[in-house]
């Protein structure tokens, strides 16, 4: 039995899920968490204009309400030609899965949700993220560098590795991020199909739990 959370860094409301899925990870250690990236928006072209930009902060201002998260709005408005995709970071979680199968992959995720939210960084640029992903895999005692990061990230099987979980999003039946869920073995059930708080996932665990 084990949890599958679908999400994706780019994902604001995933951006502030990852504070409450790690509350609710250390109340519930002996459940295993799997991660599968959904690709919000994966293969995105369109460059974010003044009034895209703005529907986006008001997205960011309503998860920073719920989740007392920090975002930086001024580097997301300063940014000029910035093309929402979120394939490249989607595959940079792949990635480390990859490099250190037994890592918190948990607190990778959330190092590039906090790198794009919270610093404002570019997650969309392939040097960034490798330097952003082997520094938290360092942190937690893995010896990886940026160079290899890179190399792993670049590779067409992390590529595919990352196009098969956009694929098993769509098999789940996922259709909004964040997504929870209960894998039993026999079937998988939903546990939270949005955003909700530790309290509230707990008890929706239990639920489910129980359910099972």
């Amino acid at each position: 039995m084990k949890l599958v959370y679908v999400g994706d860094p780019m994902c604001s409301w995933c951006y502030g899920f990852g504070k409450e899925l790690a509350q609710l990870r250390a109340a519930h250690p002996a459940l295993e968490l799997e991660i599968v990236v959904g690709g919000l928006r994966a293969g995105g072209t369109e460059i974010l204009d003044d009034a895209a930009k703005q529907f986006r902060l008001q997205h960011w201002a309503r998860v920073e309400a719920a989740s007392g998260l920090p975002f930086n709005r001024e580097a997301f408005v300063a940014r000029q030609g910035f093309v929402y995709d979120t394939e490249p970071v989607c595959r940079a979680v792949v990635a480390a899965r990859r490099m250190a199968p037994q890592s918190d992959l948990l607190a990778v995720f959330r190092a590039f949700q906090h790198a794009f939210y919270a610093e404002g960084r570019d997650t969309t640029d392939g040097k960034q993220l490798a330097d952003i992903g082997a520094a938290e895999l360092q942190r937690q005692g893995h010896d990886i560098s940026a160079a290899g990061f890179l190399y792993t990230w670049r590779e067409p099987g992390t590529i595919a590795e990352t196009h098969a979980d956009f694929t098993r999003t769509r098999k789940l039946g996922v259709s909004s991020f964040p997504s929870l869920l209960l894998d039993t073995g026999d079937r998988v059930r939903d546990v939270s199909p949005g955003y909700a708080n530790a309290e509230q996932l707990d008890r929706l665990l239990s639920e489910a739990l129980a359910a099972a």
